[in-house]
Parts: C-alpha cells; structure tokens; sequence
C-alpha cells in the first residue's frame, strides 16, 4: 500500500489516499475541504477511488465528503458513535467555525473493532473517543499504518474542549488502542507530521 498525502487549506487538514498498488484503486480518507485539491490528487495517483472513511465528523475533516462523494460515485464510511456528530452543526463545530449549519452523513457506520475490506486492502476500525465521542482510527496491520485523525499528533494529541470532548477518555482510548500496536506502526495524523508509535511512547508527555 502507498499513501499519498494531501495537505488542505482548511485548518492545514491532512487528507490522504490509502492506494493499492495492484489493483489502483484508492481509499479516501478525511476529505474535508477543497474538493478540486483532492481531485487534482486523485488525478495525478492515477488512482479509482472506491470509498471515503471519516476518522471524525468535524467540519475541516469532512466539508468536502459530499462532493467528492458524488464525482465518483462512492459512499461515505464512519464509526457508528459518530453520527451526532456528523449531523448536529452545533457539534460538527460547521456552526462556528465557517459561519454555515452543515449536516453531514455516513452511508455506513463501522462497529469497533470492525475489520474492512475496500480496495482490496483490509483495516480495523478502533473506536478511540475523547476528540469525538465517536472518533476512531484506522489500523492496516498489513502495511503497518494507522490513520489517527485527530487522536494521536506528533508529540500531542487532540483538542478536548470541543462539545463531547474529553482528555481523560482521550487518553485512556490512546494507551488502549493505539499504545498497544507494534512500535513501528506509522501514525498518519489529522495535522502535521507523521509519526511512529513508539516515538509516541517515548516521547509524548500526555500519555
């Protein structure tokens, strides 16, 4: 698997593409503003993307997930304690953030622990709340990568003061689910750089 980085102008998002090489199919994950951006993305990976996963329902995560949704035909994938989320603007922050209610939506929602297959590749869907009350990560043991969201940064994790948020769940969600993967596990984030699981053991001071 090769994953292709596309950084968004929305709150600098990292949207990526989780490609099989063999087959060129794509998987999009968190495609949450520019939609042209990530078309000129896709385009260039020489991909088909066959299905969009949300990591979580904030707005600078999925803003463009309908659109894209639509240009290919697709459906829209999420953790099942995500669906306030999505579709409550006061909570999606879409209320605050860019001045304009938008509910948003899955097609279908993942169940923890979930194990999936699109693309000819196949993931777990780890239900990791305290960002979110529904926000999850997703784990492709096989290539060993995780796609974090806005769980686990580099050195940090995510935001708790948002609606739903909480630092104590964040953090036990964290050493559950995600300090427990092998330590080379790379670690794709919502923002910034990426990085391995046991840098994060070392070196993270909120774990």
């Amino acid at each position: 698997m090769k994953v292709m980085h596309i950084l968004l102008p929305v709150c600098a998002m990292n949207c990526y593409l989780a490609i099989n090489e063999e087959t060129k199919e794509s998987i999009i994950i968190d495609p949450g503003s520019s939609p042209q951006r990530i078309k000129a993305g896709i385009e260039q990976s020489g991909t088909t993307p066959v299905a969009i996963i949300l990591t979580h329902g904030h707005f600078d995560h999925v803003g463009a997930a309908d659109e894209i949704a639509a240009e290919y035909g697709i459906k829209i994938y999420a953790y099942e304690g995500e669906r306030e989320t999505l579709e409550n603007p006061n909570i999606n922050l879409s209320a605050d953030m860019i001045f304009q209610s938008t509910a948003y939506h899955a097609d279908v929602y993942f169940k923890d622990e979930q194990e999936v297959q699109l693309a000819g590749l196949t993931f777990k869907c780890l239900a990791t709340p305290g960002h979110t009350p529904g926000g999850c990560c997703f784990y492709f043991a096989n290539e060993g990568i995780v796609f974090t969201g806005d769980t686990l940064f580099c050195g940090s994790v995510g935001r708790t003061d948002f609606p739903g948020g909480s630092m104590s769940q964040l953090v036990n969600s964290i050493n559950e689910k995600l300090m427990v993967l092998p330590g080379d596990t790379i670690c794709y984030p919502g923002h910034e750089s990426a990085t391995t699981i046991e840098f994060e053991r070392n070196n993270n001071m909120f774990l």
